[in-house]
């Protein structure tokens, strides 16, 4: 049975992380998404380390469910080319800064006159006005503008700190393939695409204030400074290791009172509501760091499930693949490469049961599938080879590649 995006055809002109990621989520769950490279260079994370057959973990991570073709944009050909893709496809996402597209002569209008039905995604830094909208951003850069960096840090009087993942990226990615799937039920009710622009300043954004912009949600009340959180983060060093534990509620505090040996606390004016407790929060952080050194983190993890705490093992990442409940819940799969090799990576994480999504194909060499998909589009070898020789289709060739 066909994944629930069967039959969707996307253009993916995006590079790095927040564009190729949100493609590949709709791969996994079933369309088909035809990677646009440039010729001889192709993605940058392509070029990162820790590298088998070629390909970088990143690169294999984030386009496994693609095909991949070389064009030059530059050249007329190779814009005709993409027209032509374009024509019969659903969806085209582009992370280009602000304006490229435009002077490139593949912006929304341009292509959307010529197909009425396609989802046209754009894909931006802080999005397309404003003093930074045509510079060059990154991760860090949004972490920094967005207030993340500060949350991350604990409050406004702290050094502010980055996240060590990179959460703009990965969230704009996310945001994006909903939008995209949402542009796409969109459509069957009226027929018609539509242009939709997704920046990673505004999903970082979105993203903070469901819990971290309290403070600035009352107009004319706003918090400044922010009152700082705990001094002791929710991370407690045991005798052996570092484990975690959640104690929100007055049954989980119960229950760490009696597990670690100190009814007594549940009394304490300090800690006998949530309100108090929150006030007291290093206090009561601190108290529990205390005795959680006593012991190694299997035995707290023991007692405290016998009082109905949640608690977890802090692991390294060497540790998780191993772990009983990651282990248990199939979410990490196992699959040969055709270069790469045995490839240990995660499941999609949405699991539908009437709709299963397919197997992933593998991420593609740079330019492996032009052929291909040149000939699917009625191309013979000899324009191909033409095409290849003007410059406006890269020249990457592979003994192993199909319709080569």
């Amino acid at each position: 049975m066909p994944g629930p995006l069967e039959g969707i055809k996307i253009i993916d002109l995006t590079t790095m992380v927040s564009g190729p990621w949100a493609t590949d989520i709709l791969g996994e769950q079933g369309a088909e998404v035809i990677k646009v490279e440039t010729p001889g260079a192709g993605d940058h994370t392509r070029r990162l380390r820790n590298r088998m057959g070629g390909l970088s973990s990143t690169f294999l991570n984030i386009n496994r469910t693609k095909r991949s073709i070389t064009l030059n944009l530059k050249t007329d050909a190779g814009r005709r080319v993409l027209c032509e893709l374009t024509a019969g496809a659903d969806v085209f996402v582009q992370n280009f800064r602000p304006g490229v597209v435009e002077r490139l002569g593949i912006g929304h209008q341009r292509l959307q006159s010529a197909n009425p039905r396609l989802v046209y995604v754009s894909i931006s830094g802080v999005g397309e006005n404003g003093p930074m909208a045509h510079q060059r951003i990154y991760d860090p850069i949004v972490q920094a503008l967005s207030g993340l960096t500060t949350v991350q840090a604990g409050g406004d009087d702290r050094r502010p700190a980055l996240v060590r993942t990179i959460i703009p990226d990965k969230l704009t990615s996310v945001t994006a393939s909903q939008a995209i799937t949402a542009a796409l039920l969109a459509r069957t009710r009226t027929g018609e695409g539509q242009h939709v622009r997704v920046s990673m300043l505004d999903s970082v954004l979105a993203f903070l204030w469901a819990s971290d912009m309290g403070g600035q949600t009352f107009v004319g009340r706003e918090v400044e400074p922010q009152r700082a959180a705990s001094f002791i983060d929710l991370i407690y060093e045991t005798r052996d290791g570092f484990m975690t534990l959640s104690a929100m509620g007055d049954k989980e505090w119960a229950g760490l009172c009696h597990a670690v040996g100190h009814p007594e606390w549940m009394e304490d004016e300090r800690f006998n509501t949530p309100a108090a407790r929150d006030e007291h929060v290093d206090d009561r952080l601190e108290l529990t760091q205390s005795v959680l050194r006593e012991k190694t983190t299997a035995d707290w993890l023991a007692l405290l499930e016998q009082h109905d705490v949640p608690c977890a093992p802090a692991l390294t990442r060497a540790e998780v693949i191993g772990h009983p409940q990651v282990v248990a819940s199939g979410i990490l799969v196992e699959s040969d490469h055709p270069v790469a090799g045995r490839l240990r990576q995660a499941r999609s994480p949405a699991r539908f049961e009437g709709t299963p999504n397919p197997k992933p194909r593998g991420a593609p060499r740079l330019g492996e599938h032009s052929a291909e998909i040149l000939a699917a589009l009625g191309y013979s070898p000899e324009r191909i080879e033409a095409l290849r020789k003007e410059g406006a289709v890269g020249n990457e060739r592979y003994e192993d590649a199909q319709a080569d």
